[in-house]
């Protein structure tokens, strides 16, 4: 199986914003967000994951000055494993070093360990909970990646 990354077009975001709805049901992003973080090209950067043409993911970066905050990524079950969210973190992750980010910030579910152990694995710590922050009441590990003066993080990896 071959995946492709490219940015993401405004024709993707109905598309998008059903495997949203697919993804994350209980706090999943109205289609009218995805248009308004679309549209801000000056700080975010948005990209999809595709097999043979189909949309199986997307993600999202926004910098703003030095800090820069994974948005979302979202990858169908179906093809995790795979290194697609690898390939989508390294690309959101490089953006944000091109965008001159000294650091990285995410919230990720305390219930969703697979997540939370890749972030970890490319060097990300949990440095703050925020309680209940999910509609269902799940706790947010607030988690962070330092780069170093080389603009280098631990466990840089480059897209399967």
């Amino acid at each position: 199986m071959t995946f492709t990354l490219r940015p993401m077009r405004l024709q993707d975001i109905p598309a998008v914003g059903m495997l949203e709805q697919k993804l994350f049901p209980i706090d999943a992003w109205p289609l009218e967000l995805f248009f308004d973080e679309f549209a801000q090209t000056e700080t975010r950067e948005y990209l999809i994951a595709e097999v043979d043409g189909e949309l199986i993911g997307y993600c999202g970066v926004m910098v703003v000055g030095r800090t820069a905050d994974i948005q979302t990524i979202g990858v169908l079950p179906e093809y995790e494993g795979r290194g697609i969210g690898t390939a989508m973190l390294t690309s959101m992750l490089k953006e944000a070093r091109r965008r001159g980010a000294a650091e990285t910030l995410l919230e990720v579910r305390e219930d969703n360990p697979r997540a939370r152990r890749l972030y970890e694995l490319f060097g990300f710590e949990h440095i703050h909970t925020r309680r209940r922050y999910y509609r269902d009441g799940v706790n947010a590990h607030v988690m962070r990646l330092i780069f170093d003066s080389s603009g280098a993080a631990k466990g840089d990896h480059e897209p399967v």
